[in-house]
């Protein structure tokens, strides 16, 4: 397995660094009025301003994986997010659709943290260990290999806005679960599913060490050892500091962040969750969120009836994911028009096969 292709990505021309926001802005507006519905724009509700401005829809992982799905009319996907969206809409796409990342180095910190080597040794060393085949599950946040291997295995995908069903079909299915690569959505929806920590075992790639405080035989779940960069900067003394400067704020939270974090928290749920619960909260509330920065400021931005902060006010946006800027996402609508493919996205097809299978069992399950 070889995981997507794509071309090496040059140095963006000076031309596009010296232009105007106006004269980057009036591009796209143009190429997008020129190919029509030939293009399709997805963005994640993490991408900056000045490029979600031009989303033909905004969502989640789990939203966005459904959306490409059931879009059969669009020729050109651009895909304002990080590598792992763009190739999960390949996946779901047809063939006769292209899908692009406007800055082929918007990667994902989080599923770097699982790579198919890692995955194959572990999958083999607690085959051993428990003298049984666990059932792999992967966050959607993870690479074509990882979603490809769980396919093949029988395991599904899950994202955070469907991880109780989907954890808990896999449990349902009478063997030890393996969940990659975040160990922190693991461990909190299990939890919330009723299995105690004692339960649960955390597997470390790097060591190839299983790390547990209870029965070995107790064990239901192992985690593996990865984590979000930016979930992992909201810890307990944030949520204390909020309540001693505002005893009434509530403490909303995704459950990317460490367990003592959630279970501090008032609330604790996907991007879906937290932007339904803003959208119902009283006037004159006051709130901290626990996600990407830049959410956090268009949500105050969309609710000036409420008193919006972040619950760690030093926090900034996802680095990787602000590498796609307006002069990158201009410059590949031009590369589409000029039939310049460097930055298309394809999942090679001994991949992308068992990758689908994980992807749409995880869609039938929810």
């Amino acid at each position: 397995m070889k995981g997507s292709v794509f071309q090496m990505e040059s140095e963006i021309p000076e031309r596009y660094l010296r232009m105007t926001t106006a004269e980057l802005e009036e591009r796209v507006r143009t190429i997008k009025d020129t190919l029509g519905k030939d293009l399709f724009m997805p963005t994640h509700h993490y991408q900056k301003d000045e490029v979600a401005q031009f989303a033909d829809v905004m969502g989640d992982s789990l939203e966005l994986a459904r959306i490409c799905r059931e879009n059969t009319e669009a020729k050109y996907f651009v895909f304002n997010g990080v590598h792992f969206m763009a190739e999960t809409a390949d996946i779901l796409t047809h063939d006769h659709q292209k899908i692009y990342l406007p800055d082929l180095s918007a990667g994902c910190a989080l599923a770097d943290m699982a790579n198919i080597n890692q995955a194959k040794n572990a999958f083999d060393i607690l085959t051993d260990t428990f003298n049984e085949a666990l059932l792999p599950i992967t966050y959607v946040n993870s690479t074509a290999e990882i979603k490809a291997f769980v396919g093949l295995k029988g395991g599904s995908c899950v994202t955070s806005g469907n991880a109780r069903k989907v954890i808990q079909w896999a449990l349902d299915q009478g063997k030890r679960v393996l969940f990659l690569p975040d160990q922190h959505l693991g461990r909190n929806i299990a939890f919330e599913l009723g299995i105690p920590l004692s339960a649960m075992a955390t597997y470390d790639p790097i060591s190839k060490e299983l790390y547990y405080d209870g029965d070995i035989d107790q064990i239901k779940i192992v985690l593996w050892k990865g984590h979000c960069t930016v979930h992992e900067k909201f810890h307990t003394t944030h949520i204390k500091r909020a309540r001693e400067n505002n005893p009434d704020v509530n403490v909303l939270v995704h459950p990317e962040c460490e367990f003592d974090v959630v279970q501090e928290a008032d609330y604790a749920g996907s991007t879906k969750y937290i932007l339904k619960t803003i959208s119902e909260a009283k006037p004159g509330s006051s709130w901290v969120i626990g996600t990407e920065m830049n959410l956090v400021n268009r949500i105050r931005t969309n609710y000036p009836k409420l008193n919006i902060e972040s619950l760690n006010p030093l926090m900034c946006a996802c680095l990787t994911m602000n590498r796609i800027d307006l002069p990158h996402l201009t410059w590949c609508l031009d590369k589409i028009m000029n039939g310049d493919t460097s930055n298309q996205i394809s999942v090679e097809a001994d991949i992308a096969h068992p990758a689908k299978d994980s992807l749409n069992r995880m869609l039938a399950i929810t």
